[in-house]
């Protein structure tokens, strides 16, 4: 019965003050159940933690907020796929936890960050300072020089997603390059119209929970990986 599941001193079974309480093999059951899933869980937060790189701390001041760890592992994973040979370059668009993962899953990948916090110049070379004002405000050499360009616009507004497209358009190489855009929902149609990208069924999440369902849009059709296009 119910009171079976109950310690004997709560069922009001025990009668001897020296019997210590027990819980039926139902109970006992169940909270092996609990104990084993919890303990999973925590392996696995732990194993993520191992497996991700260092990350500067996040400044809300500048809208920023990294991806969490399965988003940056997959957006990674995605990008190196694309990667057809050596030769390939990438270009990471403010989305400077992209380039971490990247790196720390292959050191050897051509990758450049293109980021206004300055506090990135600790990757020497493969910084460049960047202004979403100032679009094509950029070093020549930079000038379709890549062949994968992700970009990850740092506000939601029609004016932000416009100047980046700039600057992806100025970055990207002129024949078929690969175009990945992190960016609000609400920027859909808009994506389509200024870049011709197309929304994927995999969905972005951040550390930090953010109130606005976010989307990545590509200028490929992915096929089976990241979800394919979400027509």
């Amino acid at each position: 019965m119910e009171q079976d599941l109950l310690p004997n001193s709560i069922s009001g079974h025990q009668n001897d003050d020296d019997d210590a309480p027990t819980l039926s093999l139902q109970a006992l059951e169940a909270l092996k159940e609990f104990l084993t899933e919890q303990s999973q869980s925590s392996n696995d937060t732990a194993a993520e933690a191992d497996s991700a790189p260092a990350l500067i701390s996040e400044d809300w001041r500048m809208s920023q907020f990294w991806y969490d760890h399965h988003t940056a592992q997959t957006l990674a994973e995605e990008v190196l796929t694309l990667c057809k040979s050596d030769s390939t370059r990438v270009a990471c668009v403010a989305c400077p936890s992209l380039y971490a993962y990247l790196k720390s899953i292959d050191s050897h990948v051509s990758v450049q960050l293109l980021e206004y916090d300055r506090r990135f110049e600790q990757y020497g070379s493969d910084f460049t300072f960047y202004d979403y004002n100032q679009p094509e405000d950029l070093p020549l050499e930079l000038k379709h020089g890549f062949d994968v360009v992700v970009a990850d616009p740092p506000y939601l507004s029609q004016e932000c997603l416009e100047k980046v497209a700039k600057t992806v358009s100025f970055l990207a190489r002129s024949e078929k390059p690969y175009l990945l855009l992190l960016t609000g929902e609400v920027q859909k149609e808009r994506a389509a119209e200024l870049m011709g990208l197309l929304p994927c069924g995999f969905r972005p999440r951040h550390s930090s929970k953010l109130g606005n369902e976010f989307r990545l849009f590509t200028s490929y059709d992915p096929g089976t990986r990241l979800g394919g296009w979400d027509n």
